[in-house]
């Protein structure tokens, strides 16, 4: 009963560390349904190019004066408002150029969060050669260790064999089943989901064929 970026948007704001959460999408005009859908959701959107999505988010974070931008990916449905939170909060206690809970993966995949210094976003968006690194927006960073201070945040358990990104058809009918069994509303966590799996593993086989693309793909 609602968008998918509805479901992000409204999880990302629960996480307390987040001042403001806007959207970067592009200047297609298949996309107005989105900027249409902002501003239902009464958020800020910014529209850039549809694939130097590097050079968009650039943009977009020069135009709200966002010295930290947090990137979350519209595809995933099920982000954690905790886990966003650990990770900024890991950002903020050691500064490093980029943080992310994706360099080395204990969390399920779908619930991705990476954090970044404007500074830092600016000296990808200048440097970065090849068009999968600007589709991507952050291959850049964690490509140049030498060039830049990265910070893995993971947990001792290794949850990675998750998938709950929506990449896929057969991704989208898994999501809609979670949030089926959870009665449709927002308020469940990441945790939640976990147990629900235990108790119907028949749910994880919806996608569990899915393979990630690699990033020269697209």
């Amino acid at each position: 009963g609602q968008s998918m970026l509805a479901r992000v948007v409204r999880r990302v704001q629960r996480a307390r560390l987040v001042d403001q959460v806007v959207v970067a999408t592009s200047t297609s005009s298949a996309d107005e349904a989105i900027v249409l859908e902002c501003e239902r959701l009464r958020i800020g959107s910014f529209r850039g190019d549809e694939q130097d999505v590097l050079d968009r988010y650039y943009r977009t974070a020069v135009h709200f004066r966002a010295p930290v931008i947090v990137r979350i990916t519209s595809d995933c449905p099920l982000i954690e408002p905790k886990i966003v939170v650990r990770v900024v909060a890991a950002f903020q206690a050691a500064q490093p150029d980029y943080a992310s809970n994706t360099l080395d993966r204990s969390y399920p995949r779908g619930l991705d969060t990476e954090v970044m210094s404007l500074d830092a976003l600016a000296r990808a968006w200048a440097e970065a050669p090849e068009p999968y690194q600007r589709v991507h927006v952050t291959p850049y960073f964690y490509q140049n260790p030498a060039l830049f201070a990265l910070l893995s945040v993971r947990q001792q358990r290794d949850d990675s064999q998750h998938r709950w990104t929506v990449d896929t058809p057969e991704d989208l009918a898994f999501v809609r089943q979670i949030y089926e069994h959870m009665g449709g509303g927002d308020g469940f966590g990441w945790e939640d989901v976990l147990a629900l799996l235990e108790r119907e593993p028949g749910l994880a086989a919806i996608n569990s064929s899915m393979q990630q693309k690699a990033l020269h793909e697209g």
